[in-house]
């Protein structure tokens, strides 16, 4: 390895992502590139090279060629799906936790790693006013990082399946009889995890009429009908800010059915759940007290680089009863001694990087009130945003709530039109979604860069794909 080039590319690297930055703030890049489907494929060599390359030739052709056919997150017109978060210092940290190398599988294998995730997760959940039973602090609870809700989820369901069959959810007899539910407006991870967990496909779940969120009576119905009827309810999944509209199920609610029936809830708080941040912005519907888990992306709010998702478990020895597993090459006296956390076990792969550094640097860079103003400026451009669209003739609004517009033309076919043509412009990055039937855009406010300007630049180019009104 030659230090002195790792030096200098490093630095350069540096200068070019600043550089970078400064032009997503004055949109001097689009957001949306320009190229059709091959157009990477095209110029990128068909072999790798026989020799090595100088790193400054590397970071040219990074520029040259994969930076301006990337669609560009960061930048302020990109309001498409949820915000991925970014800041210098989790740029920063990628750079150390990289150099550093450390696979943080268990205890043993870096305790520091390990001892770091436990505190910042733990700083989190009483950040988030969530209960104390999901601290490690607590002795019996606590919180992993894992790469996303996806992830999150499995984990949590696999916890719920191992205990609703006693730990035979893989063995013959209980196949085709474990359920678990959802509503309809839950993300479409929900079903790819419990068709991965062996289940089959999830059980929806009614909405209460006119709010998207999960209707208790409704479920507390269909788990008993599920049960006389031989079936096992296993899990329950509620949603803390759906994707379509931030619908908010009400999670203590459907907690108490869950406690009374013995069924596993798992909260996916993947968006909204940072708002606890603000305490003003908690909500009694999202408090999740009787919940087995709920996990947080802080890589969608928190300023924080993807991947990081936080899942806080009320019970780890549940979560590590489904996961865990060892071999002899991975005995060792401090996982023997019961006194250590080995976070193998509270996720699928075995290997690990060390993944709570990201996270510690941002929240001491930018300290809780730092994050929580974050939060609260994303709203009031979304504030702006949807006054901008009630006001407009021609326009209305669907939804909104925390950072997320939702909105609609007079007909479905000139919301169609409005989409299609966004579409075909590179300035700004909605995402078109289906609400009770009908098409609607989504616009969800995140960029650090975002301001005022931003807001109605933005709303000036989705009313000028408008098609005159019928």
């Amino acid at each position: 390895m030659n230090e002195h080039a790792f030096r200098s590319a490093a630095a350069d690297a540096a200068d070019r992502l600043a550089d970078h930055w400064r032009s997503l703030a004055a949109c001097e890049l689009p957001v949306v590139p320009p190229g059709p489907p091959g157009t990477t494929l095209g110029v990128l060599p068909e072999t790798a090279p026989e020799r090595g390359e100088d790193l400054t030739d590397i970071l040219d052709d990074t520029w040259r060629t994969i930076v301006p056919q990337l669609v560009h997150w960061q930048h302020p017109n990109f309001l498409g799906y949820f915000p991925a978060g970014n800041s210098p210092a989790s740029v920063l940290a990628e750079l150390v936790t990289a150099g550093l190398g450390v696979q943080g599988m268990m205890w043993s294998t870096s305790p520091a790693a390990t001892e770091l995730e436990q505190r910042v997760c733990d700083w989190l959940a009483r950040a988030l006013g969530l209960p104390a039973r999901f601290t490690h602090a607590s002795g019996r609870g606590g919180g992993v990082i894992q790469d996303s809700a996806s992830s999150a989820a499995l984990a949590a369901v696999a916890a719920a399946l191992d205990r609703a069959s006693g730990g035979r959810w893989r063995e013959h007899g209980t196949e085709g009889r474990l359920r678990v539910y959802c509503t309809d407006q839950a993300n479409h991870s929900v079903r790819k995890v419990v068709r991965v967990a062996g289940v089959g496909a999830p059980v929806l779940v009614p909405t209460v009429p006119g709010t998207h969120s999960m209707d208790p009576a409704a479920l507390a119905g269909r788990l008993d009908a599920d049960r006389a009827a031989g079936l096992v309810p296993a899990a329950v999944v509620a949603t803390v800010g759906t994707t379509a509209t931030c619908a908010i199920d009400p999670v203590p609610r459907i907690g108490a059915v869950c406690r009374d029936r013995g069924v596993w809830l798992h909260v996916d708080a993947a968006y909204a759940g940072s708002a606890a941040l603000c305490p003003e912005l908690r909500v009694a519907d999202a408090e999740p007290d009787l919940a087995d888990s709920y996990a947080v992306n802080a890589h969608k709010w928190m300023r924080t680089g993807i991947p990081c998702d936080i899942l806080w478990v009320a019970d780890r020895g549940e979560l590590t009863g489904a996961l865990g597993a060892t071999s002899s090459y991975l005995r060792n006296d401090a996982t023997d001694s019961g006194q250590v956390v080995d976070f193998k076990d509270w996720q699928l792969p075995l290997g690990r990087p060390m993944r709570a550094l990201k996270l510690w640097y941002v929240l001491r860079a930018h300290g809780l009130e730092g994050l929580r103003e974050v939060i609260r400026h994303d709203i009031r451009l979304a504030g702006l945003l949807a006054s901008l669209v009630e006001r407009e003739p021609g326009f209305r609004l669907v939804a909104h709530r925390l950072g997320l517009v939702v909105l609609r033309a007079e007909t479905d076919e000139m919301t169609r039109e409005v989409t299609r043509r966004l579409t075909g412009r590179p300035g700004v990055l909605c995402t078109p979604a289906v609400v009770d039937g009908r098409p609607v855009l989504r616009a969800a406010l995140g960029s650090a860069y975002a301001d005022e300007t931003t807001v109605r630049r933005v709303w000036d180019t989705v009313r000028a794909c408008a098609p005159p009104a019928p």
